[in-house]
């Protein structure tokens, strides 16, 4: 029988994507594993990989065509012995989904509950139960009960052969199966409504205000789309409190130009490493939550979660929006380390290709506007962080020393907070540990 392949959920909130190109062609052969499709999401570009094999008998979303639900059907593999003839019931039903629509009148793809295709990305090796038998699983469905802490053994997959599929991990979450037995009962607990956001204002209501040729219409894309709405929420849901101080810079600008001195340099000259201010301030964060742990949390309901590594998302600008890759584990990490991390994925960030892995997540954030000049600002807590950390210029300022006037180089940082979880005397002690790593950054060292 021919085998749907479905538009992927590349991350647990993707609803819809891009099907950017296609890698295979109708008449292709291709096994478990092969790279058949790149699909753009709101923040990134993924690689999607075949879970079955066969031959490609019919492509039913053209590469370029945007706004494909998850689960709409995308393409259908024939099986050994199956021809073009066996085509017309399995893709008759979805057709009409591979049509684009206008962007206000798209209609909701028909959900196909085959499932054959994940992304290419880590997700572990394939599982095997107690008793030493291999649980089949699509990479998908193993990346997704890692996040969430299911046991693979305890699921019963509906896909082919057995296998293990999204459908089935959400349906575990559900059930609250494949959890341990506390988990389970908390996940059974009815959510509380959440409250509705007030929709803007419509186009035709703003565009009256306006004479007609004074402006463009720019289409929202899907970036701009998903930080509206985060966004929105966290204003209305996280009551924000905000902390700020003033650091001197000059003890850290000294030590950065000395470890950059001394950086290792290969054949050609490069240097291993090169330290900016920001890779410090991402170190002295990281430590200022191990050493305040109270406030290293996200705020759920049931319970706090208290981190017990800081992982701290750094704001990245990119065309359309931005993006927080996040450096795990940062308070046990040299700062050469951090740096070079930074680098990689910030530029990986500009050109899409983080891996949601790497985006997702994280116990804190850091928005940097000191490079354009600004001297401070409030930023907005992005959950599930109960922090973030604006950062302003560092600049020349009058600062009183020893009873007489001096001239120093500072920079006003404020510490944004959920007031539910960081209150300000947590959130004065954060940025009391955070000011004294910046001032006395050799302690960053040891």
């Amino acid at each position: 029988m021919p085998i749907n392949i479905t538009m992927p959920a590349l991350s647990p909130t993707m609803e819809e994507g891009n099907l950017a190109k296609w890698l295979v062609k109708e008449g292709d052969a291709v096994s478990a594993g092969d790279v058949i499709a790149e699909i753009e999401t709101d923040k990134a570009t993924m690689e999607v990989e075949a879970v079955d094999e066969g031959t490609v008998g019919k492509i039913v979303v053209p590469e370029g065509t945007a706004g494909v639900k998850v689960n709409a059907l995308i393409a259908v593999l024939l099986e050994d012995g199956e021809d073009a003839a066996d085509l017309d019931a399995a893709a008759a039903p979805a057709a009409s989904a591979a049509t684009p629509a206008p962007a206000a009148e798209t209609a909701p793809a028909p959900e196909v509950p085959a499932q054959t295709a994940a992304p290419a990305q880590p997700a572990g090796p394939a599982p095997v139960a107690a008793s030493g038998d291999r649980i089949f699983s699509s990479p998908l469905a193993r990346r997704l009960a890692k996040l969430n802490g299911l046991d693979l053994a305890q699921i019963t997959g509906s896909g082919p052969h057995g296998r293990i599929v999204k459908k089935d991990i959400e349906a575990a979450l559900e059930q609250g199966v494949g959890k341990p037995a506390a988990e389970a009962v908390a996940a059974s607990a009815p959510a509380p409504a959440a409250a509705a956001a007030p929709a803007g204002p419509g186009k035709d209501q703003v565009l009256k205000l306006f004479d007609e040729g004074s402006y463009e219409l720019v289409p929202h894309d899907g970036m701009r789309k998903t930080i509206a709405k985060r966004l929105t929420e966290a204003k209305q849901t996280i009551p924000h409190f905000y902390v700020s101080v003033d650091c001197e810079l000059d003890a850290l600008m000294a030590l950065r130009a000395q470890l950059n001195g001394a950086s290792p340099k290969d054949a050609n000259g490069k240097p291993a490493y090169k330290l900016s201010v920001n890779d410090m301030i991402i170190k002295a964060l990281a430590l200022a939550l191990r050493d305040v742990p109270d406030a290293n949390v996200s705020w759920t309901d049931e319970a706090m979660v208290k981190h017990k590594h800081a992982d701290v998302g750094v704001a990245v600008s990119i065309p359309g929006g931005l993006i927080t890759p996040i450096v795990r584990h940062a308070e046990l990490k040299p700062l050469s380390v951090i740096s070079n991390e930074m680098k990689d994925m910030g530029a990986r960030a500009k050109d899409r290709k983080l891996k949601p892995e790497e985006y997702q997540g994280g116990t804190t954030a850091v928005s940097n506007m000191g490079m354009m000049g600004v001297k401070d600002f409030s930023a907005v807590v992005n959950p599930p962080h109960a922090t973030i950390l604006a950062i302003g210029a560092g600049e020349k300022r009058p600062v009183v020393k020893d009873d007489a006037l001096a001239i120093a180089t500072v920079m006003t940082v404020t510490l944004s907070t959920d007031h539910r979880c960081v209150d300000g005397a947590l959130g004065a002690e954060v940025l009391k540990a955070f000011k004294g790593y910046i001032e006395n950054p050799m302690s960053m060292l040891v």
